[in-house]
Formats: structure tokens, sequence, C-alpha cells
């Protein structure tokens, strides 16, 4: 089938500020819907704003105001503003993916960099966790586990979807490639240009057209622009406002369905013909034809990063949001789980094999 599908390139409301932020989100999500795109991809940390500064030795304290500022304006999920997102969602018909700090209250200072899935009626689906911060994003955003490393079932397709640098780590991109994903969503801040003359323009033109290429997929790419002057104007210190965007669409074969477009706010628009991966495994099939999991296969630890085990543990998790919305659960539904288990079981038949040959 064809669908439309849309990748936002804007900036979130500065100086820092969560709910005029929420209210273009669903602005742009409802704009893009009349439209006709039944998939709206936003930027990463959308919501409030990617914390793009750095720390100052020589202004010790402006740390952690920064920090208490991104903390307090940013969204719990589920909560009011993923609430407001998800009515958006529905009143446009479209799935959205869309990238936000996520808060914890239960402790204090702990942000996650998150995705958040939307499906056309409204539903939560559920929430992808950075697995592991890039550089010194580290002094903002704690690590997400492996239980939001999945492909939901949606009115588009099969959809997932990982951040910026989680690309250029394979295993993370296999990992959703061999759960059968049909489009992915790819959210970067759009950043930065350095002092140097290095850019990450081609970085992301690259990974951007090979996942599309190695996964035999749709994927859109979803990516900020800031003016400069706005960011400017948001009277944060050492903080570079190169977003330049980048934001587009591209086929199975690394083909521009939309192409790139860089330096100003837009929606990008792209018609997309889910046959296409059909035609493009014809010559190259990872999850078909060409797969060799006999040969070479990952282990996803798909349990909760928490504190505790047990029951006190289940608690923290709960409160951690690691089980809400539901199908974000280890395992997802009765059939996922039954494979978790049936995988389990297969791994410690190959331990014990091997502990038998090794005797023998």
């Amino acid at each position: 089938m064809t669908i439309r599908v849309a990748a936002v390139q804007a900036s979130p409301v500065l100086p820092i500020n969560r709910e005029a932020t929420v209210d273009k989100a669903c602005s742009l999500i409802r704009e893009a819907g009349s439209n006709g795109a039944r998939l709206v991809v936003l930027p990463e940390t959308f919501i409030p704003m990617y914390p793009n500064w750095s720390i100052d030795l020589s202004n010790p304290m402006e740390w952690p105001r920064n920090l208490l500022a991104l903390t307090r304006n940013s969204i719990q999920v589920p909560g009011p503003e993923t609430a407001r997102l998800c009515e958006a969602a529905g009143s446009a018909q479209a799935c959205v993916c869309i990238g936000v700090n996520e808060y914890l209250p239960l402790y204090e200072g702990m942000l996650f960099n998150s995705l958040v899935f939307i499906d056309a009626d409204g539903t939560l689906l559920g929430v992808h966790r950075k697995l592991t911060p890039s550089n010194r994003e580290r002094c903002f955003w704690a690590r997400g586990d492996g239980t939001s490393l999945r492909v939901y079932d949606t009115a588009v397709g099969r959809l997932g979807g990982l951040i910026c640098y989680e690309h250029l780590q394979p295993l993370n991109k296999y990992s959703l490639m061999a759960q059968g994903e049909q489009i992915h969503c790819t959210c970067w801040p759009g950043w930065p240009n350095f002092p140097n003359g290095r850019t990450n323009k081609h970085v992301f033109d690259v990974q951007t057209r090979s996942y599309a290429i190695e996964g035999q997929c749709f994927v859109v790419a979803s990516s900020m622009y800031i003016n400069p002057a706005e960011g400017e104007r948001a009277g944060l210190g050492n903080a570079s406002w190169t977003f330049f965007g980048g934001s587009m669409i591209v086929g199975p074969e690394g083909d521009y369905v939309a192409e790139p477009v860089y330096d100003k706010e837009a929606i990008l628009y792209g018609d997309i013909d889910l046959d296409r991966i059909v035609l493009r495994k014809a010559a190259v099939d990872l999850t078909g034809k060409d797969h060799r999991w006999d040969v070479l296969r990952i282990e996803n630890n798909a349990r909760p990063y928490a504190p505790f085990t047990g029951t006190h543990g289940s608690q923290i998790s709960a409160e951690m949001g690691i089980n809400l919305p539901e199908c974000a659960q280890r395992g997802g539904d009765a059939g996922d789980r039954l494979r978790v288990v049936e995988a389990e079981l297969q791994r410690l038949r190959e331990q014990l094999e091997g502990g038998q040959r090794t005797f023998s």
C-alpha cells in the first residue's frame, strides 16, 4: 500500500519552554495530517530542546542551573504532555514518532533521551530510551535498556526508530531490522558544524541511506533546525547554534523519496509504496533468503535496568515507567513472552551441549 509520510524539520520554542513546544508539536502533527501524512516524525529531544550547551569550568554554577531548567521542562511518559500528543495524533489520524527529554520523578535529576511512539488512533505504543548517550551527553542523560529495542505494529506498518549516533552501532540497527521493520524513524538534533570546518551533514546523509539499503526498508529522517538568532535569544552560555537540519525520506535502494533540506524549517512529504520492499528483497533479503541466523545471531537482554529485583524491584520498575504502557514491557504479549522463554531455553541447551562436548 502507498502511504504518505512526513519528516518535520523545526525548532523548539526558545527560551526553553515545554508547554509552548508541546503546542508547536501538536500543531505540526495536525498540519502534516491535514496534508495527508499517515506518519509524522519529529526530531530528537524536540521537547523541550536538545541540551547543546557545554560545561564552563570558569562558571561552575551555570551547569546545574541549566540541568534544573531542562529537568523542569522535560516530560513524563505517560503524562499530561504525552496525552496531548496522543490527542493530536488521533485527530490527525497519523502515527507519530517524536523525540523528548523524559523525566522520572522517582529519581530527581534522572533524564532519558527518548522517542515516543503513538499509533494513528492516538494510542501510546511505547518509548525508546537511547541506550548509550554520546560523548558529553552522558552528563545529561541516563542509559536506556533492552526493553525498548522493539518494532511496533502500527496503522502504517511495522515501525521502529533510533536516535542520532545509535545509528553508528550496528547491533542496535540489526536488532530492529531482524524484527521485520518496514519503516524506520531516525531522529537527530541536526548539528553541529564545528569551528575547524568538520560537519555532521555527510554523516547524517550516509547513515540514513545506508540504513535503508541494509534493512531493505524506508527511512524517515527528522532533524532540528534552529535559527542562530533565535538560539542566541535563549540566553544559554557555551551553546552552539549550528542546527542545520538535513531531514530527508529515503527508499529501500538508498534513493531520496524527499531530498535533504537544510537551514530552514520545513515539513518534508513523501509517498512510499511498501511493495518496493518486496521488490528490493529480490536482490538482498536480510530477514528471508539471505539470513544466516544459524551462524550469526544477537542476544537482546530485554530485562529492565533497575536497582532492585523481586517484588520491590517490580514496584520500582513500574515507577520508572519500564512497564508502562503494557506494550513496552519485557516480551510484550503472550506470544512474545513465549518466544523470549523459548530463546532462553535454546541458549541454555547450547551452553549445556557445549559443556558436554568439553567433557567428552
